[in-house]
């Protein structure tokens, strides 16, 4: 196996609380530590990229961004990664398993609650789905978790997805990273396309289907196209029959290095700026 995702392989646990024990989670509380938690689904990513793709990337995104926070004096724990998310769009497929939005709810508050039970403050979520569904379920997460352990968590989100999934951008349960550049393509890549084909290549090389990737073609589609596909199971299944909305062809490791470069950074930045502690 190549040696990859910074020499943790394929680790769910890498660099996350569980490798850590229980006198350095209690130091960590005591320095003032957040915590960062990363939330995603296990779903399908075409015939080229694994199920565990939503996870795989704000996890990397998230060990990235703790780097960067331990930089400007921020310390901070990663929580186990969630992955047993609301699916809606993908639904079809084999392989995207489905969890009810008041279980996932249920499910965060009680991590909230141990958090607090170990001596943490704040918690920042971030979201590796983009179904409009699992990131409302985790807003209402991060709001009941909040008030219930009682703690501070927040959900690092960028603002026109903020915008996408009805959130009010004044929310104090929201920590808002900068703007993404502009993509001057003038077709979408939604899904299993160019961005998280480069993010796997670049950390998980071994579990992206590379030869297939290159072989696929774009799929060419606009908001309209969009639009439809997010209705989900038969309608996505339909647009969508080989489960991927963009360009895996044109991924590169080179791209996905600065993606999570960018990403990371960007959390950061979210990150450091509701602490106050911006540079």
């Amino acid at each position: 196996m190549t040696k990859n995702a910074e020499s943790g392989g394929y680790s769910i646990f890498h660099e996350t609380m569980a490798d850590m024990t229980y006198p350095e989670i209690e130091q960590a509380a005591r320095d003032g530590a957040v915590a960062l938690w990363a939330l995603g689904v296990i779903e399908q990513h075409g015939p080229h990229l694994p199920l565990a793709t939503d996870v795989y990337v704000p996890s990397a995104t998230l060990r990235a961004a703790r780097r960067r926070l331990a930089d400007r004096g921020i310390p901070s724990v990663i929580v186990p990664a969630f992955y047993w998310g609301v699916n809606h769009v993908s639904a079809s497929f084999a392989g995207s398993f489905e969890v009810r939005p008041e279980v996932m709810v249920e499910l965060m508050k009680d991590v909230f609650r141990s958090l607090k039970k170990d001596g943490f403050r704040t918690v920042y979520c971030l979201s590796g789905h983009g179904d409009a569904a699992h990131n409302r379920t985790i807003f209402e997460g991060v709001k009941q978790g909040s008030a219930w352990a009682p703690i501070t968590g927040k959900l690092v989100v960028a603002p026109a997805a903020a915008r996408r999934f009805g959130f009010d951008a004044a929310d104090p349960h929201l920590a808002l990273t900068a703007s993404a550049p502009a993509d001057p393509s003038p077709y979408l890549d939604i899904h299993a396309g160019h961005w998280e084909t480069s993010f796997l290549w670049a950390l998980y090389p071994d579990v992206v289907r590379a030869d297939i990737a290159r072989t696929l073609p774009p799929t060419n589609f606009g908001p309209e196209d969009l639009a439809e596909w997010r209705k989900g199971p038969e309608h996505a299944r339909r647009k969508t029959p080989d489960g991927y909305f963009g360009d895996p062809a044109a991924a590169s490791p080179d791209r996905g290095k600065a993606m999570l470069d960018r990403e990371a950074t960007a959390v950061a930045d979210a990150i450091a700026a509701d602490l106050g502690r911006a540079r």
